[in-house]
């Protein structure tokens, strides 16, 4: 007897009405998920992706509607099922987890409550109901499950918070589970403790997953098969590992390269981005839909619809499929930033420190940091959340005041701690970009009076000055005359970004601070935005302070990084010196969690717990807690000082620089012999006993990164 698929879409078209009449989203999606396989789904925002997910469970908006093909869960045809069995469906079968674990608990609820109703619903009550969601917290691997039973979901971080909506999904054992952008947000080292976990509870469920997500490495190492879904469209799907070393459609061609890969930094070269934008929903297709924006479409392309062709095993929408990789590029690859001018800092920062008050005990956010940047450079701020990337940020910007005893300068000059007592000039040096560009912009307002005003305030200008400043302003973010006249929800979420950018540079600013601005952005529009940073750098000289939890995003752009953990920096130097190695034990832990396109298999360093509360820090070394590496009673003690380990790279960590390097070079040591060797050699040194408990984590880390037992 044949198994049958945990899903099965045939021929789905789905359209949205709007302006009283039904406009396409889907247009004849076909593709199956076996028992037990993992899924991807990638593309641009706004190829349908969540609405496929959306289809499979029903859950379409009041404007959408199936308008042809079919879908099969566990063999069952979800379009015939009743209310009843759609929700038993619903209940027993499927669960999806969602982009923004925060929209998706009930904030005036405890979590406890959110998890025993799971239960309740299947017929479990009282005692047996919190000890069952006790378990499934336990499952998620939160630590002390009766605590956070008692917590809203806002007192819990982003990485909690998305560990509890798995819970929740994970609750009823599905068949399948539908995870839309499960990730997005969530620093490395939770995104990768979020992934194994899912990988984890795949193979003791045997449950199917459909991944949807705009992060190519993360589809990498989740997936079995993946599609590649383009104005509603597959346009080729196949082995993931097949799609992403092979790929047979110039749009998944376009897409990986839009990543910065190999190390790629903005010195080297420009990302590649794709020209043009999407066609709107229920544009009329006649031909290719990717044909406006492929470089080797030809007149058959714009007005013959490809079929899918099978390539014994994979699937591409492309009459020329097997040219696809020969796609000329869009960006020049030889436009490359010049390095920073050696000049005078335009900003210093010494020993800045930021308490909170309040009850309890008083929370240290950012602890006695000094950095300094150049005209023209960029400064990398990464670490988990809670480590003070954004606290610094905005003592920077004035937002919230430092402790006494700190200095700011700008160009040589005190800043006050507070934005209110700064003048003109100093507010117009400082601006920055935000995460979410549709907080930041005012919807009730065009782009032009959005713009208009910024420049009044920041620049002092009115009249015919202002109407040619700003057709410059326009330009420089590669936005036309058209999108003057709209407002921001009119705008996708990559041309909101560009107004936000036009915005912070309208008065021609020394210092902007990006505070994560593009981490809801797919590939595509993520590199066009890191072109445009770094061109206006290029062109303005103007700094950057560039804060992200996406590691290759943060090495393509910066000249220098600074690694921070509970408001302290734990390393700093050059952005390749602190890339390459060795690094500090929490950089180490950082990198090894950044998932690869290319899937090699690398071992992840795993840090025990959460972040500990900056109210309460770890003595000694703050991050002893966690270390894999720690050396000691010294490491419970004696908080390690910020040395150079190598000019303008500097660590905080009681293991010596030589000593890192002989730790870190020992997972490209050769064979299993010459670590054991080695293991020998260690064992001999343990001579003396102020050396005994160095000597003892050396060998310790030996045997970790060798798999060698004592």
């Amino acid at each position: 007897m044949t198994e049958k698929n945990a899903l099965e879409l045939k021929d789905l078209s789905v359209a949205y009405r709007v302006g009283r009449r039904n406009r396409a989203v889907l247009r004849d999606v076909r593709l199956t998920i076996g028992q037990g396989e993992a899924y991807g789904l990638v593309g641009e925002s706004g190829c349908g992706k969540s609405t496929v997910a959306l289809s499979v469970v029903r859950y379409l908006p009041r404007n959408g509607s199936i308008t042809g093909g079919s879908i099969a869960l566990d063999g069952k045809d979800v379009m015939k099922l009743d209310s009843e069995a759609l929700r038993r469906a619903r209940a027993d079968s499927v669960s999806m987890v969602y982009q923004d674990p925060g929209k998706a608990l009930n904030p005036s609820l405890r979590i406890g409550r959110q998890l025993t109703e799971i239960f309740e619903l299947a017929g479990i009550s009282g005692q047996a109901a919190t000890d069952k969601a006790i378990a499934m917290l336990n499952r998620v691997r939160i630590s002390d499950a009766a605590s956070v039973m008692q917590r809203y979901p806002h007192q819990l971080s982003g990485g909690m918070q998305q560990r509890v909506a798995i819970a929740m999904a994970l609750a009823n054992d599905p068949s399948m589970l539908i995870l839309d952008e499960p990730t997005t947000g969530l620093d490395a080292t939770v995104e990768a403790e979020v992934l194994d976990l899912i990988g984890q509870l795949r193979r003791e469920l045997s449950a199917s997953i459909l991944f949807i997500s705009h992060n190519l490495a993360v589809v990498s190492n989740m997936c079995d098969r993946v599609g590649v879904l383009y104005a509603g469209m597959l346009v080729e799907e196949g082995s993931t590992k097949d799609v992403f070393n092979d790929p047979c459609h110039p749009y998944t061609v376009a897409l990986l390269r839009c990543l910065p890969r190999g190390g790629q930094r903005k010195d080297h070269g420009r990302l590649d981005t794709i020209p043009g934008i999407l066609p709107g929903i229920g544009a009329n297709i006649a031909g290719c839909a990717f044909a406006d924006r492929c470089a080797l479409a030809t007149e058959r392309c714009r007005t013959e619809l490809p079929p899918l062709y099978d390539l014994g095993g994979r699937l591409s929408r492309c009459h020329y499929h097997e040219q696809a990789q020969s796609l000329p590029r869009a960006t020049p690859a030889d436009a490359a930033s010049a390095a920073p001018k050696a000049a005078a800092p335009v900003l210093r920062v010494e020993g800045l420190n930021k308490t909170y008050g309040g009850p309890g005990r008083p929370l240290r956010a950012v602890k006695d940091v000094s950095v300094s940047l150049r005209p023209g450079e960029t400064l990398g701020l990464v670490g988990e959340s809670g480590s003070g990337k954004t606290t610094f940020a905005r003592l920077l910007l004035g937002l919230v005041p430092p402790d006494d005893g700190g200095t700011i300068e700008l160009e040589g000059r005190n800043l006050a701690p507070r934005l209110a007592s700064r003048t003109e000039d100093q507010i117009k040096a400082l601006q920055i970009v935000f995460q979410n560009p549709d907080s930041a912009l005012n919807r009730s307002h065009s782009i032009r009076h959005i713009l208009s005003r910024a420049l009044k305030r920041l620049a002092g200008l009115s009249g015919k000055a202002l109407e040619t400043r700003l057709e410059e302003l326009v330009r420089s973010v590669r936005l036309t005359d058209r999108h003057l006249a709209v407002k921001p929800r009119q705008l996708s979420g990559g041309l909101k970004q560009r107004v936000a950018i036009a915005r912070a540079f309208a008065g021609d600013p020394r210092i902007v601070v990006c505070d994560e601005p593009t981490s809801a952005l797919d590939v595509s529009v993520q590199a066009a935005i890191l072109n445009l940073l770094a061109d206006l750098q290029s062109k303005q000289d103007v700094s950057y302070i560039f804060i992200s939890h996406d590691l290759g995003v943060v090495r393509y752009l910066s000249d220098k990084i600074a690694v921070l953990y509970l408001g302290r920096i734990m390393e700093f130097g050059p952005s390749e010196a602190v890339f390459s190695g060795p690094h500090h034990p929490y950089t180490e832990a950082l990198l090894s969690a950044v998932p690869k396109l290319d899937r090699t298999e690398t071992s992840r360093i795993r840090l025990d717990g959460e972040i500990p509360s900056a109210a309460n820090p770890p003595k000694g070394c703050v991050f002893h807690t966690r270390c894999p590496r720690k050396i000691g009673a010294i490491c419970e003690t004696q908080e390690p000082e910020l040395t150079e380990a190598e000019a303008g790279h500097t660590i905080r960590c009681h293991i010596s620089y030589s000593e890192l390097i002989e730790l870190q070079s020992l997972k490209s040591a050769a064979p299993e012999s010459s670590l054991q060797r080695r293991r020998v050699e260690k064992l001999d040194t343990l001579d003396s006993k102020e050396n005994d408990a160095k000597n003892l984590s050396g060998l310790k880390i030996y045997e970790t990164d060798a798999g060698l037992q004592s």
